[in-house]
């Protein structure tokens, strides 16, 4: 599924669904959010439970732009999730 593009805090970012399947698989889907600029990327991670259709595809393309923000602003730091890398 191809990345989506953003606009947060006037930062162009890329969202896209995680692929890290939790025991919550058909109730909870992670997203990535990633941002390139001056040499450095920034990732961050949440999770987010769908209103409508339960496919993981379809959730992502009907979340609105001003929800994708908030999901943002409820976002952790990469080097906290699983997603990203994070190992214990």
């Amino acid at each position: 599924m191809p990345a989506r593009k953003i606009t947060i805090d006037g930062a162009p970012w890329s969202v896209m669904p995680s692929g890290y399947i939790t025991s919550y698989e058909r109730d909870e889907f992670g997203l990535i959010f990633v941002r390139e600029g001056d040499g450095k990327r920034e990732t961050r991670v949440t999770r987010y439970s769908p209103q409508g259709s339960r496919s993981r595809e379809q959730s992502f393309r009907e979340l609105t732009d001003d929800q994708l923000r908030d999901l943002f602003r409820q976002s952790q730091p990469s080097f906290t999730s699983p997603e990203a890398g994070y190992t214990r």
